[in-house]
Formats: structure tokens, C-alpha cells, sequence
């Protein structure tokens, strides 16, 4: 399939120039413009390349380590099942943890349960050696 890598970049440009980024907290899960990326790596759908995010550390106002959620269900140490609302079951693809500007963030969805949250972070400090 070929992906639409110049629709990106325009949507990317305006967002560096016009966007300003809001406030947010750790645990929160917000739908992020991820664009669209090389290969395994996860893309957003839609016009503004969006998909959910969890706000796994957060640095300063301005930056994030955030890790993209998918619908898809696998069961290996790469990703963490959780029930995120009505709709079922999804999972953090903790192999694509990454950091991201603020300005991606386009609005909150909810806020991870505390003892979940502690899960996902020791999951993914399990995944390194």
C-alpha cells in the first residue's frame, strides 16, 4: 500500500507553525497526530494522522515519552492489554514508546487507573536488560 507521505509532511508543517501545545499530565491518554511512518512503525489514521497515545513520562510542558494504543490483541512482552472504555480491549505497543512534542496532542480521551499505570511501567522496565 502506498502511503500519502506528502499529506504528512503539509499536516506536520502546520503544526509546528500554528499549534500550540496544551497541558498535560502523566496517565493521561490523548488521540496524537504519529503521522505516518516508516515501515512496522505505527501511523495515525485520518485527515490529522491521529491515534491514542498514553502519556507515559512526562518531561517539561513542552515534551513526552508517549506509547501508541491499538486495537490489535497480542499476547508477548511488546504489549500491554487494558480495557480503555466501552468499546473492548486494546493494547500499548510498548516496543514503540517514543518522544513526542506537545504540539501532536490533539485532545484527552481519559486517565489511565493509578495501579494500572504502575503495571505498564514496570512492564516496560522489564523489557530492558
Amino acid at each position: 500500500m502506498k502511503k500519502d507521505f506528502k499529506s504528512w509532511h503539509e499536516n506536520k508543517s502546520n503544526i509546528q507553525e500554528a499549534k500550540e501545545r496544551p497541558f498535560f499530565h502523566e496517565r493521561e491518554i490523548w488521540f496524537v497526530s504519529i503521522g505516518l511512518n516508516i515501515g512496522f512503525e505505527e501511523d495515525g489514521k485520518g485527515e490529522t494522522f491521529l491515534r491514542p497515545v498514553l502519556i507515559l513520562k512526562k518531561f517539561n510542558n513542552e515534551s513526552f515519552w508517549g506509547v501508541p494504543i491499538t486495537r490489535r490483541l497480542k499476547n508477548n512482552q511488546y504489549y500491554f492489554p487494558f480495557k480503555m472504555g466501552e468499546r473492548g480491549m486494546n493494547s500499548l505497543i510498548l516496543s514503540q514508546l517514543r518522544l513526542m512534542d506537545a504540539k501532536r496532542l490533539h485532545y484527552k480521551i481519559k486517565v489511565m487507573d493509578h495501579k494500572e499505570y504502575e503495571k505498564v511501567k514496570q512492564k516496560l522496565k522489564d523489557l530492558i536488560p
